[in-house]
């Protein structure tokens, strides 16, 4: 059975890891004396990214998260992204059908968007509110693995607001770093 809990255990332990070692990896991932194991999935969220927070800068924590995302569903929406783009000329025409639009794409004041109106994330699902975004700089990591492999170029990915954080939704700014039309 797909246990999202020991995944997210498993990609966030990798992921500290290769920013720093295997003993700060245990200790953000299950705490210092394993007190993780005791905690439901919500709690262990916060205080996993509790840990993360204290022992790393922004930029390292963020580079951390964004190499947790875990891929999920990544063929069925690149296969949605390319069929967008297969019938468009700019970024503009990739976001203006009801198709684009309903997947969450949107094209404001001459730059790219991806907003949900709901947080897709079964790990927060029992989370009421984070006090940071750092858990959902996952979904940054994800979004720009996927616009990179739709665009064939590096992509930026900005976290702008999120839905467990307080927003109304979870907006992210897509930012390709050459034309792709």
């Amino acid at each position: 059975m797909f246990d999202i809990r020991k995944m997210q255990e498993s990609m966030i332990y990798e992921a500290v890891r290769a920013e720093s070692d295997m003993d700060t990896a245990k200790k953000v991932v299950y705490g210092d004396y394993d007190e993780s194991k005791t905690e439901d999935n919500a709690d262990w969220v916060k205080s996993t990214m509790s840990r993360l927070e204290d022992k790393f800068d922004f930029d390292s924590m963020k580079r951390i998260r964004m190499n947790c995302q875990c891929g999920y569903g990544m063929d069925e929406k690149l296969e949605l992204l390319k069929e967008l783009m297969g019938s468009a000329t700019s970024m503009e025409e990739l976001a203006k059908s009801d198709k684009a639009k309903s997947a969450g794409l949107l094209y404001k004041d001459g730059d790219l968007y991806l907003q949900f109106w709901f947080c897709p994330c079964p790990m927060v699902a029992e989370v009421e509110k984070l006090e940071t975004s750092s858990w959902c700089q996952c979904t940054t990591g994800y979004s720009k693995v996927l616009f990179e492999k739709a665009f064939g170029c590096e992509v930026d990915v900005e976290l702008l607001k999120s839905i467990k954080t307080g927003a109304d939704s979870c907006l992210m700014k897509i930012i390709p770093h050459r034309s792709i039309w």
